[in-house]
Parts: structure tokens; sequence; C-alpha cells
């Protein structure tokens, strides 16, 4: 029978085939000699921490790790997890990317399962120090092995994979979203209030209208139901308990109105949709603003003006056109939205747009600088934008009969659609090409339409697990 080597029949055979002395090693090493035979000739033997064996490992002249598989057995010693030896072994093993190492520890240490909560306090500490994709498989293994189902520790855990998940690829923020949706009552109410932000524009951005006006609804719900709280404490001079979230409490309120009236407006309920604006242009009224939150007001009075115009424009108001313009130009941010809004109703009432067209060619051709500026919205959602932009682009030329640059338009709405997995846009930019402009493309433009699709198959094929 083989005989299976230990941390320390390895490094003894390493000191044997060398010539080296305890006492030789111990200056080359930097351990003192003692310690050092206390590791290897004491009964028990004295325990190897993890900078020690780095020290050995590297005064042998071996990489970084080598000998970080036999040491997993150091940390449980007689067959007993000891924290003060696994967790800077963790640690380490997350500066040198050893995930295999991490998942080895994580599945023998949660055979015990009070060790879980420290597995959760681990992920915190990984994740306030910035580190989130390191913490994954920490939260990962809190999420397989929580016993109790509705835990707080295992809902923000659920919640920090979901905001770890958000990518610029709407189809597994989709997924990501739908995972974590069933734990969101579960947090605490700032956790809360992130969350379902975060579940009303995912959604949004995936065109489920009837989910985004649903987590739109309880999120302002819960933000007045919040604010109503921290007001009668205060009339009954208590004082308030720290309220850590990512936007200050008033922007959560009219975000629930904003993101609800747009879920509208993008079904067409035009006048529905209007409804929604006087809940949120003026929130002077919230007590407590700070310096934050009434930069927030100022904001949502802008995006409320916004929207005013933004109607107005798509139920045919074609006098609010000009002041739309003037809008968009004072306030960058909001373009790609706004261009939207002006195509859709130029298509919709037949009039000419060409003028503005030429106000934005900028912002319009490269829709690449354009979205690495912004500030004020997610990548994600300024790509959704384009892609849906340039689609309708593609057809007011068409309607206008320049089909050249109708087809030019379309082949822009399908790389950027396939560059954060919208189906939907994608789908209805192909039929629009080969329903009504195939006889009108060029050789130029069908190669260029190929390798558009060509990179669709590439992407859908890395993402098959």
């Amino acid at each position: 029978m083989e005989h299976t080597p230990t941390i320390r029949s390895k490094i003894e055979t390493e000191l044997k085939q060398r010539g080296y002395s305890f006492s030789s090693f111990s200056k080359i090493s930097g351990i003192n000699r003692g310690t050092f035979s206390a590791m290897l000739n004491s009964n028990p033997p004295k325990p190897i921490s993890v900078r020690q064996m780095d020290l050995i490992t590297k005064a042998l002249g071996y990489p970084e790790g080598w000998l970080y598989e036999l040491y997993i057995d150091e940390c449980f010693y007689e067959g007993k997890g000891h924290w003060k030896r696994i967790k800077p072994f963790l640690l380490r093993c997350v500066e040198l990317g050893r995930r295999d190492f991490i998942q080895k520890v994580l599945s023998r240490l949660t055979e015990d399962l009070s060790y879980v909560p420290t597995i959760f306090e681990l992920a915190e500490e990984l994740h306030a120090e910035g580190k989130e994709k390191e913490s994954v498989p920490f939260y990962e293994c809190v999420v397989e092995n929580e016993r109790y189902y509705h835990s707080e520790r295992l809902a923000l855990s659920q919640y920090r994979l979901f905001c770890y998940s958000l990518t610029e690829d709407l189809e597994s923020s989709l997924q990501a979203a739908i995972i974590f949706n069933s734990f969101r009552k579960s947090l605490p109410e700032n956790y809360q209030l992130d969350g379902l932000l975060k579940l009303t524009n995912v959604y949004f951005n995936a065109s489920n209208w009837e989910a985004a006006i649903k987590y739109a609804t309880e999120l302002r719900t819960l933000a007045i139901s919040v604010y109503h709280q921290q007001v009668y404490n205060r009339s009954k001079n208590r004082q308030l308990d720290s309220f850590d979230t990512e936007k200050p409490l008033v922007v959560y309120y009219g975000l629930g109105h904003l993101l609800h009236g747009n879920a509208l407006e993008n079904q067409g309920l035009y006048e529905e949709a209007l409804k929604f604006i006087p809940y949120y242009e003026d929130l002077t009224w919230f007590e407590g603003l700070d310096e934050n939150g009434l930069q927030g007001v100022k904001r949502l009075q802008l995006w409320a003006k916004a929207n005013l115009l933004n109607l107005k424009v798509l139920i045919g108001e074609v006098s609010s056109l000009a002041s739309y313009v003037e809008l968009l130009q004072q306030n960058p941010q909001e373009i790609s939205h706004g261009l939207i809004t002006i195509i859709e109703s130029a298509n919709k009432y037949n009039f000419s747009l060409d003028s503005i067209l030429d106000v934005f060619s900028e912002e319009i051709g490269d829709y690449k600088k354009f979205v690495s500026k912004s500030s004020h919205y997610q990548i994600s959602t300024l790509l959704w934008n384009y892609s849906r932009l340039y689609l309708e682009l593609a057809r007011y030329y068409f309607n206008t009969g320049r089909y050249s640059e109708a087809i030019d338009n379309i082949i822009k709405s399908l790389r950027v659609s396939s560059q954060i997995n919208t189906k939907s846009t994608f789908i209805k930019g192909v039929t629009l090409l080969f329903e009504k402009l195939t006889g009108h493309i060029t050789h130029e433009q069908l190669a260029e339409y190929e390798k558009v699709l060509e990179e669709v198959r590439y992407g859908m094929k890395q993402m098959v697990p």
C-alpha cells in the first residue's frame, strides 16, 4: 500500500535530500531552530502556521502554494477544524487565487454546520474590503449550507450574489433576479430598498413591465414606511438607528414612482404615466434631507421635467420638441432615452427630425464614447437604450426611403443587442431587416450583418455550461 505523504514527511524528505540540518535550514528560512524542531519532532507536533509554511516553501525554492494541498490536513488536525489556522490559510488562498483549495477547505469545514456563521462573517469581511469576486465562494457556501430558509444570513448572501451577478448581459442578470427575489423580504430594510431598486431595473431593462411595476410599487411603499417611522422617532426625540443605503431614502421613494410611470410609458399608456410625475417632481417636503438628499431631489426634479416633455412629445405635441431638445443638450446623460422618444414620435406622427439628428450626430454616431462618460446610469441600461435607439432610427430612415442608412442602423442595433444579450430587440431587428430591407442590402452590409450573427453565435456558445 502506497504511503500518503504528510506536510511534515514532505519537508523532512526535502531537508534530507538537500543535506540541511535544523540549524542550517533555520538560518535560510528565518524560522527559529527550536520552533522548527518542534514542528517536526514534538509529540504531538507543534502546528505549522501559514506564514511558516510560506517561509519554508520560499527557502526550498518552490513556487507559492507548493505545500497548500497537504496543509489542508493541518487545518483539520485530529479531524477537527481549527479556525485560527483555517482563516489565515483561506485568506492566503484568496490572495493567490487558489479557489480549488478554498473549496476543499469549505467542503470539510461545513461537515460541521456550526461553522456557517463564521464563513459568512469572513465573506462579509472580504466584501467590506472590496474583494467582491473573492467573496463569492464563501457566500455560495453559506447559501448551500444554511439550515434556516428565512434567515437574514441566507438572504444577505443571496443579495450579495445577486449584486455581483448584475452585468451588461441582461439575460444573465434576469436569471440572478429570479433566484434572489424570493429572499428579498428576509433582508433588513436598508438592503431591501437597494434590492428592490435593482430588481425593478433588471425587469425594466428586460421589458417585463408587470414585474417592474410590482417591484417599483414595493420600493416606494417600503421607502415611505421607513420615512414615517423616522419622522415618528424624531417627534419622540428618539435616536435614529444607522440606516446605511446606497442612495438617500427620498430617492428610493421618488424612483418608485418614476419607474412605475416609465413602465406605463413603455406600454404606450401615456396618460396614465403622466399621473405619476407629480409624485416625484417636488420632494422638498421630505424631512431630514442632508446634502445628498437635496441633490437627489434636484435630480428627480430634472427627471420629472424631462419625462413630462418626453410624454408630451410621445402624445404628439410637436410644439414641445424645441424645449425637449434644449433640455437634452443641457443634460447629456438623458440624450439616449430622449432620442428614442423623439424618433418614436416622428415615426408615429410622420414629421421630419433631420435637423435634430444633426444636433446629436456625435452622440448617435459613437455610443461607446457616450456610455463610457455617463455616471448616472448603469452601462447595461445605456446599451439597452442604444439598441432601441438604433432600431427606431432604422424605422425612421426606412419610412423616409433611405434604405442604406436604415440597414446600417439595424446592424448597429443588432451589435449592441448582442453585446447585452437582449433577445427581444435582436429579433425585432432581424425581422425588420429580412422582411423589408433584404432587397436593398449591399455586399458590404451583408458581410457586416453576418459578422454580427457570428459574434452572437459565439456568445451563445460561451454561455452554455
